[in-house]
């Protein structure tokens, strides 16, 4: 195994740690971020759609595991956002303070969407509404600005031999 792959599973494995020790403490308005999902963004986007892939599965079955929800659901989820954000690392570079933004909220916004939805399809008994205005935007927005926090050093410690110049350029 490379390096690179080290850090990786090392920073998810720090992720689902982090998601079950320090996320209950962060909680704001009943809203707890979603630290492996913010890692799963960073890899896709430093590392490629491969990569994140990979990460959103990982890290997608630990969240299954941890949560409540039927298993395979946030494997789904965070499989397909890692593979997208990271399809953005091919064709617009990621560096500078805004993509990783956009793309966090973005993909936020989509992987707590699109959860809400298969957990619906597979029988979970939520009100779609109701899920939707207090969970799924909030918890969206939150992440958007812990990743315009944690993206700059995450994304220097996973790829130390890459310039991440955030903050330095516009976008």
């Amino acid at each position: 195994m490379s390096e690179r792959t080290w850090s990786s599973a090392v920073t998810l494995l720090a992720a689902a740690v982090a998601q079950v020790v320090v996320a209950p403490h962060l909680r704001v308005a009943g809203v707890v971020p979603n630290f492996p999902l913010l890692v799963v963004i960073t890899l896709a986007l430093v590392n490629g759609a491969d990569s994140g892939a990979i990460a959103g599965f990982a890290a997608g079955l630990v969240l299954d595991m941890l949560g409540d929800g039927p298993i395979g659901a946030w494997a789904f989820v965070l499989t397909l956002v890692g593979y997208i954000a990271g399809l953005l690392e091919a064709n617009i570079f990621a560096e500078g303070w805004l993509l990783p933004l956009t793309a966090a909220l973005l993909a936020g916004l989509a992987a707590e969407f699109a959860y809400l939805i298969v957990v619906i399809v597979l029988g979970g008994d939520l009100p779609f509404w109701r899920s939707l205005t207090a969970v799924v935007l909030p918890r969206g927005m939150y992440n958007a600005v812990l990743a315009l926090a944690v993206y700059p050093w995450l994304a220097r410690a996973l790829r130390p031999d890459r310039k991440i110049r955030s903050f330095r350029r516009v976008a």
